[in-house]
């Protein structure tokens, strides 16, 4: 099968203008087929201080009220967005924004209330289709997906970024050979914080399970981790996390940061 890059940008890369720049430029130049999934929280709590909005989290989750639902609408799938779109243009990359309800891309479901309620935060459906991300790939253009999705009856959905890539990227897995890739401002998942060099070059299951038996591994990684391996078990064939700055060495045919098989 053809191989296709789902890759996902976030974490202070986001935030700071010239990494991100230099980010966009080196996906641009990512060969074949490719898809971007960008997230973008930090820039919506900026814009929510400015507006009067206060964020809201539990267990570093981000309760979305209505006020909230407006803000990283407009911050997401507006200014984040369509900065990306353009200066990917500008790399000669022909880019295509769209949040999780254009053409469908992405269903999902408001998260049920089970002792806290996120608000309107979206849980995608396994039913997820491909048909209009197939139709942008092989039209060569280059889809970059907000971290929005929707529920089919009007309403938004906020949604987490590192999940709507994993879902992507194993929905497509039974078209194309997959290497979904989390981008972000460490070398990798480090087995010391502390240490920038500490990269775990191999994760499998057990190592993940002696990992967390150690407590070696800081919270904030332990999504990723387990998209990662949520996206390995449903037909993505890789999936590997790593600096941004090494994107084009990770998505070539020898890589860096931390692999999972």
């Amino acid at each position: 099968m053809e191989q296709l890059f789902v890759v996902k940008i976030g974490g202070n890369v986001i935030d700071a203008g010239d990494a991100l720049k230099a980010f966009l430029h080196d996906f641009a130049q990512v060969p074949g087929k490719k898809i971007l999934v960008h997230g973008g929280g930090k820039i919506a709590t900026a814009f929510g201080e400015r507006l009067g909005i206060e964020p809201n989290y539990i267990n570093g989750r981000r309760i979305t009220d209505d006020a909230t639902l407006e803000l990283v609408t407009m911050v997401y799938g507006g200014l984040i967005n369509k900065k990306i779109v353009a200066a990917l243009q500008s790399e000669g990359c022909n880019a295509i924004g769209l949040s999780g309800a254009d053409g469908n891309v992405v269903p999902a479901a408001k998260r049920p209330v089970e002792g806290t309620d996120f608000g309107w935060v979206g849980d995608i459906k396994e039913s997820m289709g491909t048909s209009t991300l197939e139709l942008l790939l092989d039209n060569d253009l280059i889809p970059v997906l907000a971290p929005l999705t929707h529920d089919g009856t009007g309403q938004l959905l906020n949604t987490n970024a590192d999940t709507i890539a994993s879902a992507v990227a194993v929905a497509l897995s039974k078209q194309y050979t997959v290497r979904l890739v989390y981008c972000f401002e460490k070398k990798g998942v480090l087995e010391n914080v502390a240490d920038n060099d500490s990269v775990i070059s191999l994760i499998t299951k057990e190592k993940y399970e002696s990992l967390l038996q150690e407590n070696k591994l800081f919270e904030g990684i332990l999504p990723k981790i387990d998209n990662a391996f949520a996206a390995i078990g449903k037909g993505v064939s890789e999936v590997l996390i790593g600096d941004a700055k090494d994107l084009l060495q990770n998505t070539g045919s020898t890589v860096k940061g931390t692999l999972f098989k």
